[in-house]
């Protein structure tokens, strides 16, 4: 996916669930940090998105553009309403979004997560997929390790064992690269 075809999700999301303001927590949100991320990064055609001021509208965004609607048929990508829950993500995470708005200021406006608490979702997650994206985000120099190991400490919805797990994670990630 590119940084235009993010914008065009944001929009079509936006305008499908009558809202301004859509905040992106998969993958793709990379693209609000780094516009010109490389394929590695960005390989994923859907977007994981949510309206930020009424998250349970994703469903209406899932229906409309989502995987095999006619808007992913059409352009070859979509958007995957997700809940607000869906990531785990560090306390303030909110406070850290980028903006990602083309065009004038009636437009829709994207808030992607932040590369250091978008690094912290994919080691709690702990695929695989997510653990090579979390490589890219150190061997690029695109995240820092000690910052996501500080978010990893102000992450309240993991359990004891799961923090050791992604700090692990993370460990192993950071030496690889």
């Amino acid at each position: 996916m590119t940084r235009p075809q993010l914008e065009h999700i944001i929009r079509a999301a936006a305008g499908t669930a009558d809202v301004d303001d859509i905040v992106v927590i998969g993958s793709q949100a990379i693209l609000g940090s780094y516009p010109d991320a490389p394929p590695e990064l960005t390989e994923y055609m859907g977007a994981d998105v949510f309206p930020k001021d009424d998250p349970e509208r994703a469903i209406v965004i899932d229906g409309a553009i989502g995987e095999e609607s006619l808007f992913h048929q059409t352009f070859g990508y979509y958007a995957h309403g997700v809940g607000a829950s869906t990531a785990i993500l560090p306390d303030g995470w909110r406070d850290r979004l980028v903006k990602v708005q083309r065009g004038a200021a009636t437009d829709a406006v994207g808030w992607c997560l932040d590369v250091h608490d978008l690094a912290v979702s994919k080691l709690a997650a702990g695929r695989e997929k997510d653990l090579n994206f979390v490589r890219a985000l150190l061997r690029l120099k695109f995240a820092s390790a000690d910052t996501i190991r500080e978010r990893l400490g102000c992450v309240h919805a993991l359990s004891p064992e799961l923090l050791s797990l992604a700090t692990d994670r993370l460990e192993r990630a950071s030496h690889e690269h």
